[in-house]
């Protein structure tokens, strides 16, 4: 195979991938961003999706005339999908590993600050004032994660680790799994929160998973439950999480949010039992050099002849297995 062309989607402003000169060593390399992407496309092998929050590859999809191979340096692929690249050939890969421990690590952060009153003890010592309180043994509480990819597996190790009782909720429920050990079916995802104290949402965002947990879902997790969504804002009804939270019935982590950033006049921002972060769960020191040596390794067996995987299931919208 001769040298292929790889059109890099950026956006202004953000820094380049690290290993971009190890990628222009065995590929030629062109750098668009959103309005000039249809100008670089025709021609070009591979897109390497740098931006992640673009959407532009619909708008110049009929520029691209030899496209192969897509690489999204990110978990979710929910922006880039649309029926002509669903329909098409071309392979999609994403960052598959890269965040597993990251977030996980961020999910663990989260229930240890609320089951140990960190932000109430916080908010305290802001005041002056000393209040001795009680906090939640966090070992036999009992987590749900919804979503058993490979970020979801990292959660539910590293959950079972210090002492929680943890199940998965995913498409197809099962007994005996390695990292869940019960899997119940998501699209009765009601039906399991009753005895929740901490969900966490990591599902992928598609067609089926949008609103997952509603009214409904949300009315049926007991009162003090913890939500934590590090998957995508809009698996969440998020005006009836923000009633439910102003009721001061549950409280909740929310990395994502269905705009973002969040609006100023939003009720989140200072509702007792909100803790908002701007979309940063998976975000370590270096994460930017990881996906662009991951990118580059994938580069790397697509010259030598080898397809980059695992694909995504453009369908499912995330990578089956």
């Amino acid at each position: 195979m001769g040298e292929p062309t790889v059109v890099l989607l950026t956006a202004d402003g953000v820094a380049p991938p690290k290993d971009l000169d190890a990628v222009a060593q065995v590929a030629h390399v062109r750098t668009a961003t959103a309005s000039s992407l249809a100008t670089a496309l025709p021609g070009a092998d591979i897109l390497f999706v740098w931006d992640i929050f673009s959407d532009a590859l619909a708008d110049a999809w009929g520029a691209a005339d030899s496209l192969r191979w897509v690489h999204v340096a990110a978990a979710g692929v929910d922006k880039i999908l649309f029926d002509g690249l669903r329909d098409s050939d071309v392979l999609v890969t994403n960052a598959r590993g890269v965040f597993d421990g990251p977030i996980a690590e961020y999910v663990l952060a989260c229930i240890f600050a609320h089951d140990k009153q960190l932000h109430r003890t916080e908010e305290l010592q802001r005041r002056g004032e000393w209040l001795h309180r009680e906090t939640i043994r966090v070992a036999r509480r009992r987590a749900l994660v919804v979503g058993t990819g490979g970020i979801g597996r990292a959660i539910a190790r590293i959950l079972c680790a210090v002492g929680l009782d943890v199940r998965g909720a995913g498409r197809t429920p099962r007994e005996g799994d390695p990292d869940f050990g019960t899997v119940v079916d998501s699209a009765q995802l009601a039906d399991h929160l009753p005895d929740v104290d901490h969900l966490v949402m990591v599902a992928p965002l598609t067609d089926a998973t949008q609103g997952m947990l509603g009214a409904r879902e949300l009315a049926a997790l007991p009162a003090g439950a913890h939500v934590i969504n590090v998957g995508r804002g809009p698996l969440v009804d998020q005006a009836a999480l923000t009633a439910e939270i102003a009721a001061g019935r549950i409280q909740a982590h929310l990395d994502v949010l269905v705009t973002e950033p969040l609006p100023a006049d939003d009720p989140l921002w200072s509702l007792p039992g909100a803790h908002i972060s701007p979309h940063m769960s998976g975000d370590v020191v270096g994460w930017r050099d990881d996906l662009s040596a991951q990118f580059l390794a994938h580069l790397r067996d697509y010259v030598d002849g080898t397809t980059p995987g695992p694909a995504v299931d453009k369908r499912r919208g995330y990578v089956s297995g």
